[in-house]
């Protein structure tokens, strides 16, 4: 079976029951695969087999559930904004009508009785049930016609309830009035919902800001012109021309002049990236000095940026485990208050309390039990902690992470490209003939290897240009695979290679043994280079190791995780990197195939495991681990079999997604306990008739806004963690 995936934007859910709802609509129609409905974020993630279904269909299964339904689409952001906009007027509106005629009606309840008092109240009270109380009458009619009860049943039920109940004595002269209850509940209740779609719009806004740093326009070259266009029309191949101080538009890779790019925004990275001719670019970044043009490579959906967003927007539509108690309980919560109240009413008139006093305890019942806190404890944190990490470079692809980086005890690192560069690097020089100095030395080496297309070679060549040396041309030029090269420099007949190397050329090279071999022994590679049959010097390279690299691993240790060096490369070369970085558990020699065998091995002794890797080979390990840990500078393969993906190359993210990942599930956890506790306690105290149906209106906002706002800040403390 081929799958495919589809984001769907919800229409009309108020509570975790509509959510629930949802899913199992979702889940129960033909051929859809798995469905998860976030309520905080108003969209479904529905996986479904193309054969059997389509998304027209999927459309039609939530529709039938009594809510509206349309395909995602990012490019649809504004309008999507500009209606979470209006909602947030509407309800403002809402919110100041039921103010403005609830205050007086309360007012008016609590003076003393006088002719036509009763009529004013009906007056005062009815636009309020009507004109507020509309959406949950409506929410409710579109949930009962479908069997199914949500947190619009029990507002609709619990304020009208109070309402009736007043216009009946309005009308036979006689009797308690409750205008007041059924006003303020719903004024209250509204209230809430408008807090709510305002926090829950900031729990959403990184996304936003992640669409946002695409610019609307670019500068391309258009038959030897210069022409500006919209972003969205540049294609694959075309010159881009970019200017101090603009957002670049698309992927691509420079092919004239050179700059410093701000790349923060994508990878974290605080520090401007210089870029030169062959160096990649990302859409979405800052040009901060120097103008450049670069040749278009991945436009529209391909672009990074864009692959980022849709892997936060898939993250932010996946639930972690830790919900799906949540999930159960919402589901049948409602039926379950509705029975609750309808005990509640029977139990006090059995206890001879009278016809009011269990009305008005069973309507007190209905309102604090709503479950819209339980519905938005998990996704408003996931929400927030995916998008904060997105904005630090840290893509948390799968949220059951979230819980297994909690469990972690063992870091496992692969050495190369993910702890070191990846890439050689010339670290010493070391001249041992007295006519001949480092920069000589240098430059006769990099002369013979220029030809040369081996990664060493071209790092001596890399050395000597970054040091400005001329580097004469050779000619004569003859490599040696596995052993090294022989070029004419000057008229010099020159050697750069191994001792078997140059001893196979008739060089004696017994004087130089000892110092290569002390080189060697701290994890480098030692080059001869040898001029008319004389050893002149020695230059040495390594896989150096990252900046920040053994930070990271000191702070792994501090935050209480054992940390595992593996690499295929010999133990000696293992060795010195593990020395340099602090870490003292080496796996060395270890194949491709047999990187799963080690994590593998140490799960079963027990430990939580995660990897971080950047290649192929890293992939089997990466998804054999409790976390896959994935550097974006790394191979697609690695990137996808990774829970969580750093889209810069520093190993310091690996700290920085930990840190993250725990204080979100803390956050997720804060939140459930908030929810559960607060209808734990509030809901007996309903039933003993401890609790009047106005502050149990209140107390129901405030739990929602309560954890709406527990989520948010996550945003202002993660956001000083993360930049620490």
């Amino acid at each position: 079976m081929s799958a495919e995936k589809v984001r769907l934007d919800i229409e009309g859910m108020h509570c975790a029951a509509c959510a629930a709802r949802i899913e199992k609509g979702l889940r129960a129609a033909e051929g859809v695969v798995e469905a998860n409905v976030n309520f905080a974020a108003a969209t479904a993630s529905v996986t479904y087999d193309p054969a059997r279904t389509d998304v027209q269909a999927l459309l039609l299964a939530v529709e039938d559930e009594g809510y509206g339904a349309r395909p995602a689409d990012l490019e649809a952001t504004d309008a999507e904004q500009e209606a979470r906009a209006a909602e947030v007027r509407r309800q403002r509106l809402l919110v100041i009508l039921g103010v403005v005629l609830s205050i007086p009606t309360f007012l008016l309840t609590m003076a003393s009785d006088f002719p036509g008092r009763a009529y004013i109240l009906f007056a005062l009270a009815t636009p309020v049930q009507i004109l507020l109380g509309w959406q949950y009458y409506r929410g409710s009619y579109a949930a009962l016609k479908h069997g199914a009860a949500t947190m619009d049943v029990l507002i609709a039920l619990g304020s009208s309830a109070a309402y009736l109940y007043s216009v009946y004595f309005t009308l036979v002269g006689r009797g308690a009035l409750y205008y007041d209850s059924a006003a303020v509940i719903l004024t209250l209740i509204t209230l809430g919902r408008f807090l709510e779609t305002r926090a829950r719009g900031k729990a959403s806004a990184a996304i936003r800001r992640l669409l946002e740093l695409a610019p609307r326009e670019a500068s391309v070259m258009r038959d030897g012109e210069e022409v500006r266009i919209l972003a969205a029309e540049v294609q694959a191949g075309d010159i881009v021309v970019v200017r101090p101080g603009e957002r670049i538009a698309v992927d691509g890779i420079v092919v004239e002049g050179y700059s410093a790019v701000d790349e923060s925004m994508i990878s974290g990275e605080s520090v401007p990236i210089d870029k030169v001719v062959g160096d990649g670019v990302l859409g979405g970044t800052i040009n901060k000095a120097g103008a450049f043009r670069f040749r278009a490579r991945r436009v529209g959906s391909e672009m990074v940026l864009q692959q980022i967003i849709r892997l936060v927007q898939e993250a932010q539509g996946t639930k972690p485990p830790i919900q799906r108690l949540a999930d159960v309980v919402a589901a049948y919560f409602v039926p379950a208050v509705i029975t609750v109240a309808v005990l509640t009413f029977a139990g006090w008139m059995i206890a001879g309390a009278g016809f009011e006093r269990a009305l008005i305890d069973a309507v007190a019942v209905l309102v604090i039990a709503c479950p819209c806190a339980l519905g938005l404890a998990t996704p408003t944190a996931v929400m927030v902690g995916t998008g904060l990490g997105a904005e630090h470079g840290i893509l948390i692809r799968q949220t059951s992470a979230l819980e297994a980086v909690g469990r972690l005890d063992t870091v496992i690192f692969d050495k190369t490209g993910t702890l070191t560069r990846g890439q050689p690097e010339v670290t010493d020089i070391v001249p041992l003939a007295a006519d001949v100095d480092e920069g000589a030395l240098l430059a006769i080496a990099a002369a013979a290897e220029d030809p040369s297309e081996h990664p060493l070679g071209q790092a001596v060549v890399g050395a000597a240009k970054a040091r400005s040396l001329d580097i004469a041309a050779a000619t004569d030029f003859e490599a040696t695979p596995g052993g090294g090269v022989s070029a004419k420099v000057g008229g010099a007949s020159v050697l750069v290679g191994s001792a078997r190397f140059v001893e196979e050329a008739g060089v004696d090279a017994s004087a130089v043994l000892d110092r290569k071999t002390a080189l060697e022994a701290e994890g480098k590679t030692a080059l001869i280079v040898v001029a008319d049959g004389r050893p002149i010097g020695l230059i040495a390279l390594a896989d150096t190791v990252k900046p920040g690299a053994a930070e990271t691993v000191r702070r792994l240790r501090h935050l209480g995780l054992r940390v595992y060096l593996i690499t295929g490369d010999n133990g000696r070369t293992a060795a010195a990197i593990a020395s340099q970085v602090g870490i003292t558990d080496v796996l060395a020699e270890v194949l491709p195939e047999e990187k799963v065998s080690e994590v593998k091995l140490l799960q079963e002794q027990g430990h939580r495991v995660a990897m971080v890797g950047d290649g192929i080979n890293d992939a089997p390990a990466l998804a054999q681990a409790d976390v896959g840990i994935a550097l974006g500078t790394g191979t697609d393969v690695a990137i996808e079999a990774g829970e969580i993906t750093l889209v810069s190359g520093d190993p310091m993210g690996v700290v920085r997604a930990i840190v993250l990942s725990r204080r979100t599930l803390a956050h997720i956890k804060q939140n459930l306990f908030l929810a559960f506790v607060y209808n734990v306690a509030m809901i007996p105290l309903a039933v003993a008739g401890l609790l009047n149906p106005m502050i149990a209106a209140g107390a129901m906002a405030a739990s929602s806004i309560s954890v709406v706002t527990n989520a948010l800040r996550l945003r202002w403390s993660g956001r000083k963690l993360l930049s620490a």
